[in-house]
């Protein structure tokens, strides 16, 4: 009976140990670096999360380039890692490719979708937290004008854009919203000079908050709005101790529960693939407050801004996804 129970023992623990050799996370990121202090910085906090918890490390990439992004994914399943996890609609094609080569291999694609047995997509509705932003830039907003400054422009960016004008029009019917994309390349996410500049311009038009969806661009956004004496709204992380005082809000978007998640999952055996779309519901996007931005917000300003999100939740507002057809109501 001993011997058995020992034997049994042993197998328990054996078994952990392969459930553990199993779990050996990777990270690949945007090409904005891994600290953008926004969106790729938001991975890492969930990758450090995860360590902090499990003791389990893992192993990151920064791309400078789409090429090095694929080459990073391959390498990272040919090596045993697994889940990899890609934080950028730009591994769309990459994550297509290497999750054929590597069926057993789990991987996680942020912002975009891809439809394989061993890939989860996570999504989120941007559209709805940039809406709760716009509110409060419209609030804020003594001019009657603000603005938003995007990265590369594609229709993912968009998305934050018309949501965030959806949201100030919702306080100001006739607020007006300066809009500029950065580039249309990839390195629009790293150019926070050409973030200053841009928002420079929209302040000599006479917007006085300016949301930046940027990356690493948008560091050069809220410089020039703390520098102009301008509010600003940061995205992705909580960016509001950048610059306190000066930055309204930030649309946290919560890109590090998507890594955290998906090696939670693989850790426990739990991996599901599919599309997890996370919105204000979910509690995937959302406004930040804090010790750094309180003074800013008004106690009408959280009012109107919390109804909003209960609105949302409930339905009562359905906030227009610009990816749904590429086109923002006005």
């Amino acid at each position: 009976m001993k011997k058995t129970l020992l034997s049994l023992f042993a197998l328990a623990a054996m078994s952990a140990t392969a459930l553990a050799a199993d779990v050996k996370p990777a990270l690949v990121y945007g090409t904005g670096g891994k600290f953008d202090k926004s969106f790729n910085e938001a991975a890492y906090a969930g990758a450090e999360k995860f360590k902090a918890e499990t003791g389990i490390d893992y192993r990151d990439f920064e791309p400078t380039g789409d090429t090095q992004g694929e080459q990073a994914i391959r390498n990272f399943a040919s090596r045993g890692y697994n889940p990899v996890v890609a934080v950028s609609f730009a591994w769309t094609s990459a994550i297509e490719k290497v999750a054929a080569e590597f069926p057993d291999t789990k991987f996680v694609i942020v912002d975009a979708v891809v439809d394989m047995p061993n890939v989860r997509s996570v999504v989120y509705k941007e559209e709805e937290g940039s809406y709760l932003v716009g509110v409060l830039a419209g609030m804020a907003s003594k001019s009657g004008k603000v603005g938003f400054i995007g990265g590369m422009d594609i229709p993912l960016i968009r998305k934050f854009e018309c949501g965030y004008e959806q949201g100030a029009r919702a306080v100001n019917a006739d607020i007006q919203v300066f809009q500029n994309m950065t580039g249309t390349t990839g390195a629009a996410w790293n150019d926070p000079v050409r973030g200053g500049e841009l928002t420079k311009n929209q302040i000599d038009q006479g917007a006085d908050v300016i949301y930046a969806a940027a990356g690493a661009t948008g560091l050069g956004v809220l410089q020039a709005a703390a520098d102009n004496g301008k509010l600003s709204i940061g995205v992705d992380s909580n960016q509001n101790h950048l610059h306190p005082g000066s930055v309204l809000t930030s649309m946290v978007k919560r890109v590090d529960l998507a890594v955290y998640n998906a090696y939670v999952d693989t850790k426990g055996d739990a991996f599901t693939s599919g599309v997890q779309a996370l919105g204000v519901k979910e509690d995937g996007v959302a406004y930040a407050l804090d010790d750094n931005n309180a003074k800013l917000i008004t106690d009408d300003m959280k009012a109107a801004v919390e109804k909003a999100k209960a609105d949302i939740i409930a339905g009562t507002i359905k906030v227009h996804d610009y990816m749904s057809d590429n086109s923002c109501p006005k």
